[in-house]
């Protein structure tokens, strides 16, 4: 007859009294916190620009794989894009994600929803113009440079891609245009400046929103 487990005594309750090791949780719910990076990777929107059907010669014939294009961004001014290449069309994008994660940069943003100022960007044949817009106006942008700014978070933008159709061209003509743009209030730092010599144009609640930028 099996002795019953007394507390008192400082009997532990047997092995197959335990129950079975899946009764517990995942580490997601566990309350367990999270790190800062996990935080931060889980705040991430990506999406899928493009991807493609590519082929390998080799002796045996041709090896096809998968080559996938992806944006990242967290919906607040940091946006990257990537490209991966796997024989499977889950592991390209995986691929891509991972790569975008870690070339992320970020673009000053006018309150929050559009550009400080216009830019232009190239690569290779891809020409690119990027208009800052007033509110209400929206993403007004064709195929990959859309979803680059549904990521980067921006509300209200004028874009226009001249000279090619290049879904990794138009990306990376965005993205020369992005980098050069700045705010108000670090182009005044490196000129010297007050924020209100450099917006001069705008009225002053304005010009108090840039200088927090």
């Amino acid at each position: 007859m099996a002795r019953t487990p007394n507390p008192d005594r400082g009997d532990r309750p047997g092995r197959g009294e335990r129950g079975e090791r899946g009764d517990r949780a995942p580490r997601g719910q566990r309350g367990e916190a999270q790190s800062p990076r996990e935080r931060e990777e889980s705040d991430l929107v990506d999406k899928l620009v493009h991807i493609n059907r590519v082929a390998k010669v080799v002796k045996g014939g041709r090896r096809f794989a998968f080559a996938a294009l992806v944006v990242v961004g967290d919906a607040k001014g940091r946006v990257g894009y990537g490209s991966g290449k796997a024989r499977e069309v889950p592991e390209a994008i995986r691929k891509a994600t991972d790569q975008a994660k870690r070339n992320m940069i970020r673009v000053a943003l006018r309150e929050g929803r559009t550009l400080h100022h216009d830019a232009r960007g190239h690569f290779g044949a891809g020409r690119v113009v990027l208009r800052a817009a007033p509110a209400g106006t929206g993403i007004i942008a064709g195929g990959p440079m859309r979803a680059v700014f549904e990521t980067m978070g921006v509300q209200d933008v004028v874009a226009k891609c001249i000279g090619t159709s290049n879904p990794h061209n138009m990306i990376k003509a965005t993205f020369d245009a992005l980098v050069n743009v700045a705010s108000p209030r670090a182009v005044a730092a490196k000129r010297g400046k007050k924020v209100g010599e450099i917006v001069g144009r705008r009225d002053g609640a304005s010009v108090a929103v840039a200088a927090k930028e």
